[in-house]
């Protein structure tokens, strides 16, 4: 009878873990509606500012902007997009993996030089590169507390001001894309300096425009660079915000299912060990009966 016992706190341990997880997935679904309508909503405007600053392409290569000068990468800021919490299935760790690729394919030499630095939004990445003793600046975990564009700026404006004093000479992004709530795509883009448009792709995806500038070409210019390139790390945050709910709605939901299953599995055995304790119990009656009748 032990055993049925410990079978019985087991099924209702399950139960409970199930309920949990249920609770979650739906948190994360209603969570999943607003972040999807927030990147929806930015993409057709971060896709117009990049159709402008192609069309605007051949003025860049006069313009005198700090941000889109090629530069030696002797020093690397890698900015990588995570999750404050967990329970998302391989969310986290995914772009943790991605980075480390990244690190180990381009910046090996830089990183012995220890000239490899790390921007983390999010926890989980940040306590991951603490531990390994990397080069962390800032501590940007209370950006999603509070995401807006307001918020995510004020990390781009460092990132920027640190690429114009010479701090780093290149930085890259990695992050999820959000394509929908099963599937996020691991992404890794050039944040800085600003890649140059490609004069075939131009070509043919953008809208070649007669613009009338005003007050001038290059005054655009300068003033479009800066806002594509905040529009740029918002919309990876954003994407990112979106991944990390649908991934937890899917690990969530995938979790329901297995402990589903494995209570069908638990009740089974709890059957099985009750039969066989009421047949033991009968056999030992018939036995004593028929001892006394003998």
């Amino acid at each position: 009878m032990a055993n049925l016992k410990e079978v019985r706190i087991r099924i209702a341990s399950v139960q409970s873990t199930q309920q949990i997880t249920k609770a979650m997935k739906m948190v994360s679904a209603a969570k999943l509606k607003r972040a999807t309508n927030a990147i929806v909503q930015l993409r057709p405007y971060a896709t117009k500012l990049k159709e402008i600053l192609g069309n605007l392409s051949g003025s860049l290569e006069g313009s005198s902007s700090p941000f889109i000068q090629e530069r030696e990468p002797n020093k690397v800021l890698i900015v990588v997009v995570s999750s404050n919490r967990g329970l998302a299935g391989a969310f986290n760790m995914n772009v943790i993996k991605t980075t480390n690729n990244l690190i180990a394919e381009k910046y090996s030499e830089q990183l012995k030089r220890g000239n490899v630095s790390i921007v983390a939004i999010g926890k989980k990445s940040q306590d991951f590169y603490e531990k390994r003793n990397y080069n962390i600046i800032g501590n940007n975990n209370e950006v999603y507390s509070a995401l807006t564009f307001e918020n995510v700026t004020k990390i781009t404006e460092g990132i920027m001001a640190g690429f114009e004093k010479g701090e780093f000479d290149k930085v890259e992004l990695v992050y999820n894309k959000f394509k929908n709530a099963a599937v996020q795509i691991l992404t890794t883009e050039q944040l800085l300096p600003l890649p140059k448009a490609d004069h075939e792709e131009t070509a043919v995806n953008a809208v070649k425009a007669d613009y009338i500038f005003e007050p001038s070409q290059e005054a655009i210019v300068e003033q479009l660079i800066p806002k594509s390139i905040k529009t740029q790390l918002y919309k990876a945050v954003l994407d990112s915000h979106a991944s990390e709910h649908g991934a937890r709605m899917t690990s969530m939901d995938k979790a329901t299912e297995n402990a589903g299953d494995l209570i069908k599995a638990l009740k089974l055995s709890y059957n099985q060990a009750r039969q066989a304790a009421i047949t033991t119990e009968l056999s030992e009656i018939v036995s004593g009966a028929a001892a006394l009748n003998g």
